[in-house]
């Protein structure tokens, strides 16, 4: 893979209008410091020689802090090919997420770099962030690339399959959240028995969460175009009210097999929720993905599961729950995206009241602005259950509304990481009033710089 991707990039160079080559300066001529130390007044192009000599010669030390020195320059084209060249270096000692650092610094300048773009995907796919590695592909090929490149570029696409054992990724944010539980504002619920007092805790309680996400795997190739992926994921949101406290897991085993443009996952598995530190629910789970390329720029990926479900503290809940996803992500410049999904669920149970069917859509966009990646979206949702709740008049029928927004600053970076902001807000109108609330959260946290 790694010698395709190689003439992929000497292709591609051709087609990068705002390709990153040094330019050489007029210097004095080289001095050697007071101290005898080093050397000075050399022009960008010769401390580029002398850097390059140090690489062939596997001074690789010397050689990477000279270009880090030259990345520092103020003439774009000199700290961009420095940052080139530095990114090449580290991705060939196999310091990967070092390598990503140094190309994402070149794009948050110049996002129609289309080499630089492509070397950062080969780098991603060899992190084990296959789908981040397709995605820049994808943003590559939004600008256009003559016919000859995009041909490379389309095998490489078609091939493209992270070549990494294990892995995983992680997430952490502070999450100050105005309806922690999700509940109403109401005291009292209406129902053909009376009016009953709500607790505190059944209404809506404001609290500030830490949120901890993150999930580990491994691929073992088996052959043939197949590969067994096993992995572990969890999400975690924990407040000072402990009872609040949503924890959530999953357990997966999964053969993947691909062939050109396509990709198709099934996996078995066990997934468990726990809140307020109380088992809730343990669902045994089935599920089946299929990615598609769509030509140069889209991608489609449609999932459907099955899970039995059952829950610890009303077994009346207990049943099936089927699930149907299908969405198609978009490049529409080497900046900016959007993605649109519509998804479709049905939970059965022992008491009707618990049953319901679920449809919705979902629009996204992000757009990249120098060193801040900008992204948003909205989703849409109607949820109907089969009879009516706690004895009321009519069935749970319900409007589900929720807008985010956020922004990552890679302006900030420490081991790998920079902080992202969030903010999101829900409107969910019910007509069963247990379950009409509103919800403004914001997280501040970290996330993968590149």
């Amino acid at each position: 893979m790694i010698r395709s991707v190689k003439t992929l990039c000497l292709l591609s160079v051709l087609a990068c209008p705002g390709a990153v080559l040094a330019q050489s300066e007029a210097g004095t001529g080289p001095r050697v410091s007071n101290d005898g130390s080093a050397l000075t007044g050399l022009s960008a192009s010769q401390l580029f020689d002398v850097a390059d000599q140090a690489r062939v010669a596997e001074r690789y030390a010397d050689a990477e802090a000279i270009y880090r020195a030259l990345a520092q320059d103020p003439q774009q084209d000199i700290r961009s090919e420095a940052r080139f060249r530095l990114g090449l270096l580290l991705a060939d000692r196999k310091r990967y997420t070092d390598a990503a650092l140094a190309f994402r610094a070149i794009l948050d300048e110049q996002p129609d770099a289309t080499r630089v773009r492509l070397e950062l995907a080969q780098v991603l796919a060899a992190i084990g962030d296959e789908g981040g590695a397709r995605r820049e592909l994808r943003q590559a090929q939004a600008n256009g690339l003559p016919p000859e490149v995009a041909q490379v570029v389309n095998q490489f696409a078609s091939a493209l399959r992270s070549n990494r054992t294990f892995g995983g990724n992680f997430e952490f944010a502070f999450a100050p959240d105005n309806n922690i539980n999700r509940a109403t504002r109401s005291t009292t619920l209406d129902t053909p028995l009376g009016e009953f007092v709500l607790s505190d805790d059944a209404r809506e309680q404001s609290g500030l969460g830490a949120r901890v996400s993150g999930q580990v795997y491994a691929r073992l190739a088996l052959g043939n175009g197949f590969t067994l992926v096993p992995r572990v994921s969890g999400d975690g949101t924990f407040y000072g009210k402990s009872q609040f406290n949503d924890l959530a897991g999953s357990a997966l085993l999964g053969l993947e097999w691909q062939s050109g443009g396509a990709r198709i996952i099934p996996s078995v598995g066990m997934t468990w929720r726990t809140y307020g530190g109380s088992a809730f629910s343990r669902t045994k789970t089935a599920d089946l993905r299929w990615t598609q390329r769509i030509g140069a720029r889209a991608q489609s990926d449609v999932g459907f599961s099955f899970g039995r479900t059952r829950y610890v503290r009303n077994a009346l809940q207990d049943g099936d729950l089927y699930s149907l996803n299908v969405g198609i992500e978009r490049a529409l410049t080497a900046r900016t995206g959007i993605g649109f999904s519509v998804n479709a669920q049905r939970q059965t149970a022992i008491d009707p009241q618990f049953a319901t069917t679920a449809g919705g859509a979902t629009l996204l966009g992000w757009r990249e602005m120098g060193r801040m990646t900008l992204f948003a979206n909205v989703t849409a949702r109607r949820l109907e259950s089969d009879g009516r709740y706690l004895g009321a008049l009519d069935r749970r029928k319900e409007w589900y509304l929720r807008g985010g927004i956020g922004a990552t600053f890679r302006q900030i970076e420490v081991a790998g990481f920079s902080p992202v902001l969030r903010f999101s807000y829900e409107r969910n109108f019910s007509s069963i009033a247990l379950f009409d609330y509103r919800r403004a959260t914001v997280d501040v946290g970290i996330t993968r710089a590149f």
